[in-house]
């Protein structure tokens, strides 16, 4: 069986929607939105084209640190 394009999108009756991250005559690794990486023998694999693009990944955003506040210094009774 012919090798798979990287980075098309193709639906699986388990693991649902997923890209395809590397591709051989052998082997098939596939990037699936809700299970992760998944390898796959290419010549067995039953999956589905779709037709589109993949939705984009979500990025994550990281909460910025509160910046460290100094307490006021008391100030001398001369």
């Amino acid at each position: 069986m012919k090798a798979f394009k990287e980075s098309q999108y193709l639906k699986h009756a388990q693991y649902g929607y997923g890209v395809v991250t590397e591709s051989d005559t052998e082997r098939t690794t596939i990037d699936f939105e809700t299970h992760g990486k998944k390898k796959f023998v290419t010549s067995m694999i039953q999956v589905e084209l779709v037709d589109g693009d993949p939705p984009k990944a979500a990025r994550g955003s990281r909460r910025k640190k509160a910046a460290k506040t100094h307490a006021a210094e008391p100030a001398a009774v001369a």
